[in-house]
């Protein structure tokens, strides 16, 4: 049988297997992740993979590639620059909705057009306001289009769509294709994100692309969604939203066929993230209210993750505040200083030395910036142009480059850009100072964490003078926020209802004593109830102490640190379509499709009519995403009233599903 290749791009390492006949890894392999340019940490892993195989590269029948490139993204607040067209909405409810805060400084308009809920045309779209406002904005790298009621009618967002594809030429999200529910503030958050991504994510696929023909492996290539399907490359370049946690539900598959657990917590760390999910009935849980990665609530169908600003690489805070201060992790990543030593070693260093030799710390110790090379950086302001200039392609200490306060803003919005990556203390530092880690630079490390330690704290004091003493502390601060994420995960799940958000509870003073397993007058004992399966390659060096603070069983597989490119290649072609049949007046019964409403006498028969048409839709993209062996399963949900003794139909949202596996190359 044909060999599987799956590959997984996270924030610091790139992951490869190769899986024979679905049920035995035959080789895995990691590189860097090499931000600068994708596809040269995807040619390292699958040339090691391949190397350590021996494998025919005729043999490869599938590649598929998870990637948490979105999430990671969207934590970090980076994309490309995206614009918003609010059809049917006034003005004021860009901000009022939330919208603005997306936005970012991100043009926006609201112009006239939009539907009724019944899907008749409430007003015009104005065309002219729409070509007038495009002329006008330069430097966008897509387009979103959002409507009023566009999924009870689509015709505004499809019109408004062709004027943009007419007049820009740049690639358009309409909200209507990413959900048929409504709520149209939500879709037009889905789909400015989405057009923020779709650059990010189609460089990614067409670097894959031309690596897997550069080393001569014919095969198809998929990509998996967020809910743990796979779908082919095109279909991810056009909706690249969908493909947020994608590196999170490949890793619930991979849990899954790595240990058959049914009921368990997946906690999967990575450098800039973790990622925790419930299994139940060895099926990962979906999240009915979308998907929520870092603050930005989305209408994605995705598994129900918990994602937290956690991982190998977070940023590391010195909390001056109190007499002993102490340390906070995250959201934000960072290049572990070991790292960026390692690639620089001699600028580094000599930052490093310069810096312990003088007496009085500063707020840019042990920081270091450079430039990411290749990214195109349109529509800049003259102080960040300026900046990013001075950066070049070098490595420099921060305090070096920022001549003025105002320039460190401007930083900050080179690093939301993604056109610039900061060096900092992470906790892949303070394991290296332990030994727990030998990859890269330990004692540029080492360096690093005496200088974060001669920080004061409120007291006046240093925080920690020992850098092996302060490495301890924030390898127990990952240990505790990691335990948080975990409970919060639980609590959210949990069937009973305790008053307290999942926040308030895991963080409670008797949660937190029965974990710290309290036996004065009052015995208080704490934990997890199910296991816990530990993923990602820097599992084995945190999660056993994470496993004793929460007393349960931790899992952790011998595959775990590949366990997302796993879960690449051994899931399956899901594609689901929903729609609507709404009853504007007696005896009408309206079906919503994406060509325009349409109207039948009677309620089975419309019904019929959507479902057939939904059916056609998804078993066409299903093909479309390289299955075979497509089934399709229809659901229906109803919803009537009583009424003078009689039940009379409302609405009903019809939802088809089609699945199969991928078609593999022979």
């Amino acid at each position: 049988m044909a060999l599987l290749l799956g590959v997984d791009t996270g924030g610091t390492y790139t992951d490869a297997v190769l899986i024979r006949n679905e049920t035995e890894v035959v080789a895995k392999a990691k590189a860097l992740t090499t931000r600068h340019d994708l596809a040269i940490g995807i040619e390292r892993a699958i040339s090691a993979v391949l190397e350590q195989s021996g494998a025919d590269r005729g043999q490869i029948g599938l590649a598929s590639l998870s990637t948490t490139l979105a999430t990671n993204a969207l934590v970090e607040g980076q994309g490309g620059r995206a614009g918003l067209i609010y059809i049917g909405f006034r003005e004021q409810d860009i901000e009022g909705h939330g919208l603005g805060e997306v936005l970012a400084g991100d043009p926006a308009v609201a112009i006239a057009g939009g539907h009724s809920h019944a899907g008749a045309e409430r007003v015009a779209l104005d065309e002219t306001a729409l070509r007038a406002w495009l002329e006008t904005n330069s430097g966008v790298s897509a387009y979103a289009v959002a409507a009023q009621f566009a999924t009870r009618n689509p015709a505004h967002e499809l019109r408004a769509a062709r004027i943009v594809q007419e007049v820009t030429g740049r690639p358009v999200s309409c909200s209507h294709h990413l959900s048929a529910r409504l709520n149209g503030p939500k879709r037009a958050l889905t789909a400015l994100l989405n057009a923020r991504l779709i650059g990010m994510i189609a460089r990614l696929i067409n670097r894959a692309e031309g690596t897997l023909e550069r080393l001569g492996i014919d095969a198809p290539l998929m990509v998996v969604r967020g809910d743990g399907a796979l779908v082919s490359a095109e279909q991810a370049r056009e909706r690249p939203i969908e493909t947020i946690l994608s590196g999170p539900a490949a890793s619930i598959v991979g849990a899954r066929w790595l240990t058959g657990a049914d009921e368990a917590l997946v906690s999967d760390i990575g450098g800039t993230t973790t990622d925790v999910a419930v299994l139940r009935n060895g099926r990962p849980m979906i999240d009915p209210a979308g998907a929520k990665v870092g603050p930005w609530r989305t209408m994605v169908e995705a598994v129900a993750m918990r994602t937290t600003g956690l991982g190998g690489d977070s940023e590391v805070h010195v909390l001056e505040e109190g007499l002993h201060g102490g340390v906070s992790l995250g959201p934000r990543r960072l290049i572990p200083v070991s790292l960026i030593a390692s690639e620089a070693p001699e600028v580094v260093h000599a930052a490093l030395d310069d810096q312990l030799r003088r007496t009085v710390p500063n707020e840019h110790d042990a920081r270091f910036v450079r430039a990411v090379p290749g990214l195109e950086a349109d529509g800049l302001p003259e102080r960040e142009q300026s900046l990013l200039q001075r950066i070049g392609d070098q490595v420099h200490p921060t305090g070096k480059i920022l001549k003025t306060r105002l320039e460190g803003q401007a930083l900050k919005r080179l690093v939301a850009r993604g056109l610039v990556q900061l060096a900092g203390v992470t906790p892949s530092d303070a394991s290296h100072v332990l030994g727990r880690l030998k990859d890269w630079d330990a004692p540029a490390a080492r360096k690093a964490l005496e200088l974060v330690g001669r920080r004061r704290t409120g007291s006046g004091n240093m925080l920690c003078p020992d850098p092996k003493t302060l490495a301890q502390m924030i390898v127990d601060q990952l240990t505790h926020q990691t335990s948080l994420a975990l409970l919060e995960t639980a609590f959210a799940e949990d069937a009973y209802e305790f008053g307290l958000s999942p926040e308030d509870l895991a963080r409670h003073v008797l949660m937190q004593r029965g974990l710290a397993h309290h036996h004065g007058l009052v015995r208080i004992e704490s934990g997890l109830n199910v296991p816990v399966v530990g993923l990602g390659a820097s599992a084995p060096s945190y999660y056993p102490a994470v496993g004793q603070r929460l007393s349960c069983r931790m899992v952790l597989p011998e595959h775990a640190g590949v366990a997302n490119a796993i879960g690449a290649v051994v899931g399956r072609v899901t594609i689901r379509r929903s729609g609507t049949v709404t009853c504007p007046a007696e005896g009408k019964y309206r079906v919503h499709l994406e060509t325009g409403p349409e109207d039948h006498t009677d309620a089975e028969a419309a019904m019929l009519a959507l479902q057939n048409a939904l059916t056609a839709e998804a078993r066409a993209e299903a093909v479309a995403a390289g299955a075979e062996d497509i089934h399709t399963h229809a659901a229906r949900d109803l919803r009537s009233a009583q009424a003078e003794g009689r039940e009379v139909f409302l609405e009903a949202e019809i939802t088809v599903e089609a699945t199969g596996r991928p078609r593999v190359a022979v």
